[in-house]
């Protein structure tokens, strides 16, 4: 990983580097984090191509942690996609099956009136079936994945705080003990 004055010195990012390199993007914070590891499970499980590339310029707009994002995008690997795309398949047929049976059919009709199934195929390069049950898949994932890493977060902090005051409260009884 290049350091911060390496970056800052790449002709490439020199340009945006006011806005790339800010600090808040780069710390670890009970916000940033989870919202990285939400847009790297989304961007890494919809896009098939560039996905650290995506994850980080999005983070710059969500304020989300870049390398948390980054990292998380490996989510999708050569050993879990070909089972993802089978999970999406089969959600994405089950769900427009149950559009299909509904009165409105919400989604069909969505997807006839506007570009939306083009869409779907140029940003997941799958079928339109396989496509619309990778979203879904996506934004729960990422959404389950927000909130578990916010819980997971926060008990973190409160076991090292708990851990901080107990050894304070050992040191304390120590120095009060007359010896």
């Amino acid at each position: 990983m290049p350091t911060r004055e390496q970056m800052e010195r790449s002709r490439w990012i020199r340009p945006f580097a006011n806005r790339v390199l800010r600090s808040e993007l780069w710390r670890f914070t009970r916000r940033s984090v989870p919202r990285g590891v939400a847009l790297g499970m989304l961007i890494g499980i919809i896009i098939p191509f560039g996905q650290i590339l995506f994850a980080s310029l999005l983070s710059l707009s969500v304020r989300a942690n870049v390398p948390v994002a980054a990292l998380t995008t490996f989510v999708t690997n050569p050993l879990t996609t070909p089972l993802l795309w089978i999970v999406a398949y089969k959600v994405g047929s089950w769900l427009l099956h149950v559009d299909a049976m509904t009165v409105v059919a919400p989604v069909n009709t969505a997807i006839e009136h506007t570009e939306l199934q083009q869409a779907l195929q140029w940003l997941t390069g799958a079928t339109l079936v396989t496509a619309f049950g990778l979203v879904v898949i996506a934004v729960v994932a990422a959404s389950i994945s927000y909130v578990v890493t916010s819980f997971l977060w926060r008990w973190w902090v409160g076991h090292k705080r708990r851990t901080r005051m107990a050894a304070a409260r050992v040191r304390m009884h120590q120095r009060m003990r007359p010896e």
